[in-house]
Parts: structure tokens; sequence; C-alpha cells
């Protein structure tokens, strides 16, 4: 009786861890397991099968292949690229440098030999921010360059002393987490709500139709519900005296 009592709440609650455990699960993989710079790529989850991170030439040129211009990519101090095909367009490569001026550098070495070596299909190359970005087999030139539109450059200050924007961070924070946190209750409370719907409808369905059997197994029904009373309605079935113990 305790357990028929108590199931709906007890399966409400492992709903619930399994919903918070979903979240937490989701919040992982997209903040550890994807690095930052690979979630720069446009449209990176479409193209993450074919997406590669590489913090050295070697692995790079797996990636990519033999291209020359790859001799110039000095990977020292925490510069890093990430690679992905992108059908009809080409393959775009990424490459970050910890600093505006090796950025720099490195743009003024790539606009030189790819000048002075074009390839065909050509390559379509421009600097974003501490980005320089590359669209090796370039079908369409256009297409190319849309989709060095699409990358966006976001840099990240961090502040020796104490961040001045600190509140304003924490209230815009505050302000998401309590959006979800109100989505999450209000799903998980239809969620609940239809689940004990549906299992109340079903245990009593077959509560209903397991006393509906025990009463049509009856000769004569009657509201006592099986209990022993006095037979002054003519309603109990008469009693065997043949399998009784005589005198």
């Amino acid at each position: 009786m305790l357990i028929k009592t108590y199931f709906p709440l007890i399966l409400s609650f492992l709903l619930f861890v399994s919903f918070a455990s979903a979240q937490t699960a989701i919040r992982v993989v997209d903040e550890e397991e994807f690095p930052e710079l690979l979630r720069h790529l446009p449209d990176w989850e479409s193209v993450l099968p074919t997406a590669v991170l590489a913090r050295t030439r070697d692995r790079l040129r797996i990636a990519v292949g033999e291209r020359e211009v790859l001799d110039l990519i000095e990977f020292a101090g925490g510069t890093e690229a990430v690679t992905a095909n992108y059908d009809g367009v080409g393959r775009l490569l990424i490459v970050e440098y910890p600093t505006p001026q090796a950025s720099v550098d490195a743009d003024t070495a790539f606009l030189e030999r790819l000048s002075s070596r074009p390839s065909d299909p050509p390559t379509v190359y421009r600097r974003i921010g501490n980005y320089n970005a590359f669209v090796f087999d370039a079908k369409d030139p256009q297409a190319a360059a849309a989709l060095l539109d699409q990358v966006k450059y976001e840099k990240t200050v961090q502040w020796l002393g104490e961040d001045p924007n600190y509140m304003k961070k924490a209230e815009r924070y505050l302000a998401t987490s309590t959006a979800d946190v109100i989505i999450s209750t209000a799903l998980l409370i239809v969620i609940s709500v239809v689940f004990v719907l549906v299992t109340g409808g079903i245990s009593g369905y077959v509560f209903f139709r397991i006393r509906e059997q025990r009463r049509a197994a009856m000769p004569a029904y009657s509201d006592a519900g099986g209990m022993t009373r006095l037979n002054l309605d003519d309603l109990t079935s008469p009693i065997d005296y043949d399998r009784m113990l005589g005198d």
C-alpha cells in the first residue's frame, strides 16, 4: 500500500535527478570537451565531424594537407589552429596567435607568400583580430569571403585587479541562470503532472477491472465488499451445510 501511495512521488524525484544530470552533462560537453577556438568556427556544430584542432605543424599538415603557407605558422607561445571542411566552399583554417603583434607579423608573411605563389584553386585569406583565417581550395571566391565574414574574433580581457564589470556580469549570470531554473522547474512540473495523471489513470483502471472481475464472480452483488454480514436481504450466498461438521 505504501509503495502505491509514494510511487508517483519517488518516480518524480528520479525524473528530476535525471533531468538535472542531463543539463549538467550538456554544460560539461559544451564548455570542456570542445575548446573555445573550435566553437568559433561558423556553424561549428554542423562541421564538427570534419573539424580538427591542431597545436603542432605536423598535426595541421595531416588535417589540411601539404600547403606552402603552413611553413610560416609557428606554434609557439600558445598558438592554436582549427580547421573544418565546408561543402561547396572549401576548407577553412583559423590560426589564433597569443598576441596582436604575432598576428600582424604572420599576416605580413602570409600576404607576401600568397601573392608571390598563388595556388589553383585559389586560397582566400584574411586577418580577423588575432585570427589569421584561410579558405583553401576556394571554388567560389565570393562564397569563401562570405564564410570569412562569419568568423568573429572575441578577445578575452583579464584584469590584474578587481574586475570593474564584476557586478554587471554577476547580474547577467544570475538573470540567465534564474531563467534556466524557472524553465527547467516548469518543465519538470508539467512532466510530473502528466506522469502522475497517466499513472493514476492506469492504476485506477486496473484496480477497477480487478474489482469488476471479483464482483462478476459473486452470485449476488453486495456493497459489503466481501465482509461478513447479516443476510437480511437474502443477498448472501446460501451456506452449504453439507460441508460443515456435524454434532
